[in-house]
């Protein structure tokens, strides 16, 4: 039986506050370089509105891992691609503000200086296997910090509904389609 969060010695109240100050710096100051570097541009990949190149590596290899289960094997591709065209059209549609945040998110996913030490992929994301890619969600969805939690729910809930929002999909949730009117 593996302990639960509640059983495992927990942090006192001085070092979390120091941990979480520490933290907010370190994604300050990597947010911050990546702005001032050009990393963070705001340019969009070819054939895209919203999503930027970067975006696209991280996510290209996230997808599929999220969607295993849902789509056949030789069907992936398509769905990958599909979803991302899904989640595009979304964030083009999102608030200023809300794309800036969202963008912030696919910059700690996309730069290695935070990557490495948030995820655990250390290489780039073309070289993760499905596996590490399975280890940092699940470290993210179960996390003690607030901020990835919220980091994982926003990327289930971005690639869930571009993909579920495309008509492919709804057979395998049994989901007939909208009444024709």
């Amino acid at each position: 039986m593996s302990p639960s969060l509640s059983d495992t010695p927990a942090l006192s109240r001085r070092g979390l506050l120091k941990f979480s100050l520490g933290a907010s710096a370190f994604l300050a100051t990597a947010g911050l370089g990546a702005s001032l570097s050009g990393c963070s541009s705001s340019i969009a990949a070819s054939g895209f509105a919203a999503l930027r190149s970067g975006d696209l590596l991280c996510l290209r290899a996230l997808v599929p891992v999220m969607l295993d289960g849902a789509v056949p094997v030789e069907r992936m591709p398509d769905a990958v691609e599909g979803t991302l065209k899904g989640l595009d059209y979304s964030l083009d549609h999102l608030s200023p503000e809300m794309l800036k945040l969202t963008r912030q998110l696919f910059d700690v996913l996309g730069m290695a200086v935070t990557r490495g030490p948030l995820t655990g992929i250390w290489g780039s994301w073309e070289n993760a296997s499905g596996d590490e890619i399975r280890h940092f969600l699940d470290r993210w969805e179960n996390s003690s910090l607030s901020l990835l939690r919220m980091g994982h729910s926003s990327l289930l809930q971005l690639v869930m509904m571009a993909w579920y929002g495309r008509k492919e999909s709804w057979a395998h949730c049994g989901y007939p389609g909208p009444p024709t009117v």
